[in-house]
């Protein structure tokens, strides 16, 4: 889906920053939004280089809507906040993950993430699996 860009003002992001980040040709960087304590993805939203800048600088997640062409904090009009604890941003600088403390429901719909409504697949424990060896090292070998 391709959108209008966000406007093309200057940022306050760290030119450091901005000169790593791969940017889609709408100018927008993919953030997943996850529960810092319990490792749970909450949902995705989008930001640009102002966008950043203030999720870093206010501890609150700040996106761009790409339908509404504006920005939004998380939690302004809902009240369900999501504190920023940490922002990393990945090994090809294309995706952010905010670890965050999610107060209330992350999806717009009210649902405490956005993935849990539509899961296309997920492993089922059969007695074929259970018990078999996954080839991850287990904490105590």
């Amino acid at each position: 889906m391709t959108s209008t860009p966000p406007p093309r003002s200057s940022s306050g992001l760290d030119p450091e920053i901005a000169a790593r980040l791969k940017r889609s040709a709408d100018g927008l960087v993919p953030a997943i939004a996850q529960q810092y304590d319990t490792g749970e993805v909450l949902m995705l939203g989008w930001m640009d280089d102002e966008a950043l800048h203030r999720t870093l600088t206010t501890g609150r997640c700040t996106y761009w809507s790409r339908s509404r062409r504006e920005y939004w904090v998380k939690g302004d009009t809902s009240g369900h906040f999501q504190w920023v604890k940490s922002v990393a941003l990945d090994c090809d600088a294309d995706t952010l993950l905010v670890q965050v403390d999610q107060v209330g429901a992350a999806c717009h719909t009210g649902a405490r993430t956005c993935f849990d409504e539509d899961v296309l697949l997920k492993e089922a424990a059969s007695a074929d699996t259970q018990g078999a060896d996954s080839g991850v090292p287990s904490l105590d070998q």
